[in-house]
């Protein structure tokens, strides 16, 4: 199972969402099927770009709640001084990945930007 953790600015497109899931899946080396779930802080759970997104792939969209994103923060890679301050993670889109995808997850690709959105992938390395 292949997590994509979605951050954005508000009012990002579905076309933005896109291209950034899209870019993590090519660093991934990964096909548009890999993704089975797309999850986001909960407080992003109104994002139209990200509803449109889960959609249109046809996956569930996983709103993860704050204690959950903090949880799983001390395995993210990344960090944004502006993410921390809002949210109290170092990057929404990785802590979100590892919390959709379960506490033995890692990052396969961490946060990766594209415009005004961002995404992580996260999953279990080793098949399980």
């Amino acid at each position: 199972m292949i997590v994509a953790g979605i951050g954005c600015k508000r009012g990002t497109t579905v076309e933005e969402v896109e291209a950034a899931i899209d870019a993590a899946l090519a660093a991934a080396d990964e096909t548009r099927e890999a993704i089975e779930i797309i999850a986001t802080s909960d407080g992003k759970g109104s994002e139209t770009g990200i509803i449109e997104a889960a959609a249109a792939r046809g996956v569930q969209l996983v709103l993860v709640k704050p204690a959950a994103l903090e949880a799983a923060g001390p395995r993210t890679q990344s960090s944004s001084p502006r993410v921390k301050e809002l949210f109290g993670v170092p990057s929404v889109a990785e802590a979100a990945a590892l919390a959709a995808a379960g506490p033995d997850a890692a990052l396969l690709v961490p946060r990766i930007v594209v415009g005004p959105a961002t995404c992580a992938l996260a999953g279990h390395k080793d098949g399980a």
